[in-house]
């Protein structure tokens, strides 16, 4: 459908987004993947009963307590995970530049502390979190009126991201039997995976394997049910590149597809821990409606760029509760990995080559060096 012209038949509609969500579907499948792992069947079995038998020391004690361990052993990940400790860096000192080292070292290991605190969260909410409770637990700024949207029941995206506790945020919505249904990506270790899918469905959240998710949109659309994804995921080459913290970063397309397609708004939000408690804000960040990209050149651009910019705004008010190890930046513009490309030949060739190109630049001008997350 263009946008601004009148709506399409039902049933065009419904034939047009089924097209579209294939075309993603294939886009998706031709990303590059990681080599499949073989299974270890012992092994898997052992961390699930490991995490199993974690629960019930959890039990013993209060959820403060809890978190303050957890604070501990992300202090540990931190020392020993080397790899995933210069991945952080590394993504902190080019979000945030004009930073001092000594801010980017305490964001850097607060945010592996958050890491493990959610890990506790996750554990705990079903045995702490209750209709009759839960304003123990959590506070809601600016979510009336998703609320009433919600409600409607005329179909809805909720966007956040790998940010605080954005599991809590499903779990409230299904808690108070909200239509809610959230992409999700199978764990590798199949008893782990299948304990916490019913941690999540426990109180209503419906869950949708990544892998089907293109062929059940449309109908869940179609019913007027809610659309949660975690929208800040590396998406490929076949990704759409949008600007987030200041460099490119490849982003799904079917956020922005389902949207311009079905005539959806877009809620955009985070839960966001107080301090170390097991209390969150539920803040609203933005909602994108379909006439603010009626009159757009490029509706899917600008879109995934305007979600992605909300999603930065709450992240830098604060930045500790970031997942800064993952690999958000991993994929780089076809522009850039040509220049590293033809940076990488040059150098190969020998000085020779190299001076004509440097006496080019201005003399002002930094040399650039085209870095991926590894």
């Amino acid at each position: 459908m263009v946008i601004g012209e009148s709506p399409m038949p039902h049933s065009v509609t419904l034939t047009k987004g089924v097209t579209v969500l294939k075309s993603w579907a294939m886009v998706v499948a031709q990303d590059p993947k990681k080599k499949k792992k073989k299974p270890h069947p012992i092994r898997d079995w052992l961390v699930y009963a490991a995490v199993r038998t974690l629960m019930i020391f959890l039990y013993l004690f209060d959820v403060e307590t809890d978190l303050r361990f957890a604070c501990f052993l992300g202090d540990l990940l931190w020392k020993f995970y080397k790899r995933g400790r210069l991945r952080a860096l590394e993504n902190l000192r080019a979000s945030f530049p004009e930073q001092s080292e000594e801010w980017i070292q305490a964001t850097g290991r607060r945010s592996f502390e958050q890491l493990v605190m959610l890990t506790i969260d996750v554990l705990v909410t079903p045995r702490l979190v209750r209709k009759d409770n839960w304003r123990q637990y959590a506070r809601f700024t600016n979510a009336e009126y998703p609320k009433w949207m919600m409600k409607e029941g005329k179909g809805l995206i909720m966007v956040t991201a790998h940010y605080g506790n954005f599991e809590l945020i499903g779990y409230m919505a299904g808690l108070f039997g909200f239509d809610v249904y959230s992409i999700a990506r199978p764990l590798d270790n199949k008893y782990l995976n299948r304990f916490l899918y019913d941690v999540r469905q426990r109180h209503g959240l419906k869950l949708i394997d990544k892998k089907g998710a293109a062929e059940l949109m449309p109908r869940i659309i179609e019913q007027g049910s809610v659309l949660g994804f975690i929208a800040d995921q590396d998406a490929g080459r076949k990704g759409i590149f949008v600007d987030f913290f200041g460099r490119k970063a490849s982003t799904y397309k079917s956020i922005g597809l389902l949207a311009i397609t079905y005539n959806l708004p877009i809620v955009v939000g985070c839960t966001r821990r107080v301090g170390n408690r097991f209390f969150f804000d539920y803040v609203l960040s933005r909602i994108i409606f379909p006439q603010d990209w009626a009159d757009k050149e490029d509706p899917l651009t600008w879109v995934s760029q305007a979600y992605t910019t909300a999603i930065e705004d709450f992240i830098r008010q604060d930045p500790t509760q970031y997942w800064w190890i993952h690999r958000r930046w991993k994929t780089r513009p076809k522009e850039e990995r040509q220049a590293a490309e033809a940076a990488t030949e040059v150098s190969q060739n020998g000085s020779g080559l190299a001076l004509p190109l440097v006496t080019m630049a201005p003399a002002s001008a930094p040399s650039q060096v085209v870095r991926t997350n590894r």
